[in-house]
């Protein structure tokens, strides 16, 4: 089993950036394909990027290719997602979340382990 915590959200302008944070701990961080999702008020929770267990591939949304990174460093057992060009729409609580899946997936309920998320506000 594995302990998510995420950090790093806030208030931004539209237009600015932010780097989140996930720290795991518990189970090997580097056997979990390692995801960041987010979910907006009234709205279902929603895919924004993966990350291979080894991190040579990775895997985004439509509406935040070009704008959004995501990377590891399993020496840190972290994960991170770095968000450029923020949009008012990219505010929600952000999410991340592991699987021991052998591919990477892009459905929320393939990740059994989950943080308890945080959150993200841009301005217009």
């Amino acid at each position: 089993q594995v302990q998510l915590v995420e950090s790093g959200g806030g208030l931004v302008q539209a237009g600015g950036s932010l780097r989140l944070s996930c720290a795991a701990s518990g189970r090997s961080f580097s056997t979990y394909t390692m995801g960041w999702f987010r979910q907006a008020p009234g709205k279902e929770r929603e895919f924004v990027a993966a990350i291979s267990k080894s991190g040579t591939s990775t895997y985004y949304a439509d509406s935040v290719k070009g704008r959004f990174t995501i990377s590891r460093g399993n020496a840190k057992n972290t994960v991170y997602l770095q968000m450029n060009s923020l949009k008012p729409e990219d505010t929600a609580v952000y999410y991340c979340a592991a699987s021991s899946l052998v591919v990477v997936t892009t459905t929320p309920p393939t990740y059994p382990y989950w943080g308890q998320g945080t959150q993200v506000t841009v301005s217009s």
